[in-house]
């Protein structure tokens, strides 16, 4: 298998990561609108579930957006 194709194939699984956990995180804040609790208490586990996602999702995020180095710059 090639260099890029290895790339790629980790890309895609990256993206497929990001779209599963997204899925989860979708199932649960749709939960939460379904259980009784008080205003304090949902706000506060609305934040929590908020920081969870952002941190699983974020680092997949910035690594398929994070430029691709292929060569050294020139030293011009």
């Amino acid at each position: 298998m090639s260099r890029e194709q290895q790339r790629q194939n980790v890309r895609q699984e990256r993206e497929s990561l990001i779209q599963e956990l997204e899925a989860i995180y979708r199932r649960a804040f749709e939960r939460l609108t379904v259980l009784d609790l008080g205003e304090g208490s949902l706000a506060r586990l609305t934040q929590l579930l908020l920081h969870s996602r952002e941190g699983a999702i974020k680092p997949l995020q910035e690594e398929i957006e994070a430029p691709l180095i292929t060569h050294a710059p020139d030293q011009s």
